[in-house]
């Protein structure tokens, strides 16, 4: 019988092998339940853990997900994106037997990675390839976190499943987990590969066009190729920056709702910073790593919350724009986390209700108008392939004196970045709260306004401000059966893990009505 012990402290200096020992002497095989870092300010940073630990002699028990497969239905799910919900409904479908289609707009990770290099060393944007779109979504380029705050059964199958595809087995253990964007290109195409030797018919470059319907039922889609693929079940998984198909769902009455989300900016300090604040003295220390932090202010009065977001620890800023005339900003890291600089999204809540009231697209309008501002606001200072960015003081004082703007850092961004006033694109109100969230996170952490910080813009993809509102029990539309919305682009996830289980959660609901309609159909 094993043994699990909780809260084990471990001094940095100390291995995990000797604490065990001196609490089971006669131990056999262990494994890591979970880790993390406590390095509050009382006391010298040191690691947590709980751990299973068997007797001498005995061994664990790990879990194996064997799925029972189901008879193959006559018409196969459709599956619109592969970003982590569409790719992990497939890889649901085809373990449990049923074969699926899956569409994407852009091509598979190679490519897309080609033409994303493209954008950034030309400027030149493939509106297939990008940061958003292509074969892994949008936690393709990320720093692969897969921090999530939900309650899914789900979610030991997602680590199990990435891992089985080359994920480091720490995911599973972590208790902030992150695969890292050199590493998670690495697992999406052996996924991909195992859906395809197992039953799953991939398109890409091949962008849906039109959701096919009779009355209220869905029946299908087409594509951009003018070819019809008929099923009664559509799960719709386009990713938060999909606008073309949200526009297309309301022309053709599948109801939306507008959601509130967050926008704002990208901050950027030196990571020797960031590790100097979080850790103290013990900053260089080999085991501890690069250092993050989560910080957030709320307004009681106001109820406007500022709060960082996608922190990226020894990371990249990077321009992730889907149109021509649109700039965005957003983070990523490696697994080795090693660049020498963090960053992180400051973002300000954006209520739809009391901004928007019941313009369903209000949020949608405010993100475009942004962007294309950003955008403009490179072009008119003679940049070509730029992010705009703002040395962190100028942007909290508004400095327009006669020595001109501060200058900036080198920074991370392989695009670049061009000295631009922030604190005038960005609406008055979204300044003023994200300088007033800024202050409040120095007092936490002492050091976090500094001169040699910047902020980039801009940061407005944290999610999609209009929800695919879909019924609670049969996960389906509430106004077109059939259509089966999902992740974030649907308003019903926040991040890869999430969206994952978003996509397994449909997959099995579709499963149990195949499998309910195949049992009425024998008797």
């Amino acid at each position: 019988m094993s043994k699990i012990f909780n809260n084990i402290e471990i001094p940095i200096d100390q291995d995990l092998e000797e604490k065990l020992q001196w609490l089971m002497p006669e131990h056999g095989p262990y494994r890591i339940l979970r880790q993390s870092v406590d390095a509050r300010r009382a006391h010298s940073p040191h690691f947590v853990y709980s751990v299973e630990v068997a007797n001498k002699g005995e061994s664990l028990s790990l879990p194996q997900f064997d799925l029972e497969k189901i008879s193959a239905p006559k018409e196969k799910p459709l599956i619109v994106g592969t970003g982590p919900a569409g790719l992990f409904a497939a890889l649901r479908f085809v373990e449990r037997g049923v074969p699926c289609v899956l569409f994407e707009r852009g091509s598979d990770s190679g490519e897309r990675m080609k033409g994303i290099n493209q954008f950034w060393r030309y400027g030149k944007l493939d509106p297939r390839n990008n940061v958003c779109f292509g074969e892994g979504g949008a936690g393709l380029y990320s720093d692969g976190k897969l921090i999530t705050r939900i309650k899914s059964p789900h979610i030991p199958y997602v680590m199990n499943r990435l891992v089985k595809f080359g994920a480091p087995e720490e995911i599973q253990w972590l208790s902030n987990p992150h695969v890292g964007s050199d590493r998670i290109r690495r697992v999406i195409p052996k996924l991909r590969e195992f859906l395809k030797a197992n039953g799953c018919e991939i398109h890409f470059n091949t962008q849906v066009t039109e959701i096919l319907t009779e009355g209220k039922q869905v029946v299908g889609l087409k594509t951009e190729h003018g070819t019809e693929f008929k099923s009664p079940y559509v799960i719709l998984a386009t990713g938060h920056s999909a606008e073309d198909m949200i526009n297309h769902l309301r022309d053709i009455g599948v109801h939306l709702d507008g959601k509130s989300f967050a926008m704002g900016l990208r901050i950027e300090h030196s990571q020797a910073a960031i590790n100097k604040i979080q850790y103290r003295q013990f900053s260089e220390h080999p085991k501890l790593g690069a250092a993050n932090y989560k910080l957030a202010d709320h307004d009681d009065e106001t109820g406007i919350g500022v709060y960082s977001f996608c922190m990226c620890p020894g990371g990249y800023v990077l321009s992730a724009g889907t149109e021509a005339d649109g700039l965005v900003c957003n983070g990523m890291s490696n697994y080795n986390r090693n660049s020498p600089y963090a960053n992180a999204a400051i973002v300000v809540s954006i209520h739809h209700n009391k901004l928007f009231g019941n313009d369903v697209f209000g949020g949608m309008k405010l993100r475009r108008d942004l962007e294309t501002r950003a955008f403009q606001a490179v072009q008119d200072a003679k940049g070509t392939k730029e992010l705009p960015a703002q040395n962190l003081m100028d942007f909290l004082q508004g400095t327009n004196s006669k020595k001109g703007p501060r200058p900036l850092q080198a920074g991370s961004s392989p695009s670049g970045a061009l000295n631009i006033r922030l604190d005038e694109l960005l609406p008055k109100h979204m300044t003023t709260r994200i300088r007033e969230g800024l202050n409040n996170f120095n007092r936490s952490m002492k050091g976090f306004i500094s001169e040699d910080s910047q902020v980039y813009g801009i940061e407005s993809r944290t999610s999609c401000p209009v929800r695919v509102t879909r019924d609670n029990a049969s996960l389906e539309s509430i106004s077109h059966a059939g259509l089966y919305p999902a992740g974030e682009g649907a308003g019903y996830a926040g991040g890869i893990t999430s969206a994952a289980c978003d996509g397994i959660k449909i997959a099995e609901t579709i499963i149990a009505k195949l499998t309910s309609t195949s049992v009425a159909l024998q008797k």
